[in-house]
């Protein structure tokens, strides 16, 4: 018969502090995740209702790292929910989610990018800002980011035809880029080419900062307009660099799963809320809400005041 101390040695073992833990990373996971996305499609729809902002270039470049982040965050809780549940997916059905996520990773820091050559612009030449900055221009910097950001993974997805049998697509995995790179070289161009991406950007938000920095000291320029431009291509630097931070963890990441997938779900847990989701919170800080005109137009909207009679007359100007 059992005795007192064994069932309370049997009650004990049902809480499996294991289970506990994971749980807890999920729900915190969710607690950081959703907001943001509601947020974003807050400010969406704040952006697709007022006309104005549509025909801006620095709002339409802003509505797209919204796009941009909000595809990101749905995509990786997908995959970290999937993960914390232990539940393994074919190869051949990871590889389309991982190329979106790389793709779409690859285009925020070039969309801030191009946030940042349109700040300098209208605070370095605002005689010509109209004449450089137009929508049709916007569109266009957006479809070419979108064609460099797929052409790695494209490149990766032949690869990995060419080079793997179909037994190695129905192979059972957790989803992460990495599975598409089977060979040690890939992995090594992938960083190199991370690198220079860096530079690259690196090197052309830092000479827009310089160039404004100068803009802001000359007599003859709108001082606020030149401050509030510094700043916000500071956080945009600041933005940059979680972004960057963000795309050497999955190498962290591949490391660590080979070894203890406990200590894996806890490394990637880290890196997810503090490198991706707190990092897509940047976004909406720079123009939803340090943007006067844009901050007022979306309280408008969640206090649906929404009247078509009266939504020019009533809304912000802007």
């Amino acid at each position: 018969m059992c005795t007192l101390d064994c069932n309370s040695s049997y009650h004990v073992q049902l809480v499996n502090p294991v289970q506990v833990r994971m749980n807890l990373s999920m729900g915190v996971t969710q607690i950081f995740v959703w907001p943001f996305i509601y947020i974003n499609i807050i400010m969406l729809f704040t952006f697709y209702r007022k006309q104005a902002f549509r025909t801006e270039t620095r709002y339409i470049l802003f509505a797209h790292t919204l796009i941009l982040d909000l595809i990101f965050l749905i995509l990786t809780d997908f995959v970290v929910l999937i993960s914390y549940n232990y539940v393994l997916m074919p190869v051949a059905l990871c590889i389309p989610l991982c190329m979106l996520m790389e793709a779409v990773t690859t285009c925020t820091p070039l969309t801030i990018t191009a946030m940042c050559v349109e700040r300098y612009i209208a605070i370095c030449m605002p005689l010509r800002h109209n004449a450089i900055s137009t929508v049709s221009r916007t569109l266009t910097a957006i479809f070419v980011i979108w064609i460099i950001s797929i052409i790695q993974p494209f490149v990766d997805l032949f690869i990995l035809v060419a080079t793997t049998s179909q037994d190695y697509l129905l192979e059972l995995t957790f989803c992460h880029y990495e599975i598409m790179m089977t060979e040690n070289w890939q992995r090594f161009m992938r960083g190199i080419l991370y690198i220079i991406t860096f530079i690259i950007i690196f090197l052309i938000e830092l000479f827009c900062y310089v160039m404004i920095v100068l803009a802001a000291r000359a007599a003859s320029t709108d001082k606020k307009s030149a401050v509030k431009g510094l700043r916000t291509i500071s956080l945009h630097m600041l933005q940059l660099f979680l972004c960057t931070i963000a795309s050497v963890c999955p190498y962290i990441e591949e490391v660590v799963i080979n070894t203890d997938i406990e200590v894996y779900l806890s490394v990637r847990f880290f890196n997810f809320i503090l490198f991706n989701v707190i990092a897509k919170a940047v976004s909406p800080l720079v123009y939803g809400l340090r943007d006067e005109k844009f901050y007022a137009t979306m309280k408008y909207y969640i206090r649906c005041k929404q009247t078509q009679v009266s939504s020019e007359s009533q809304e912000p100007n802007t």
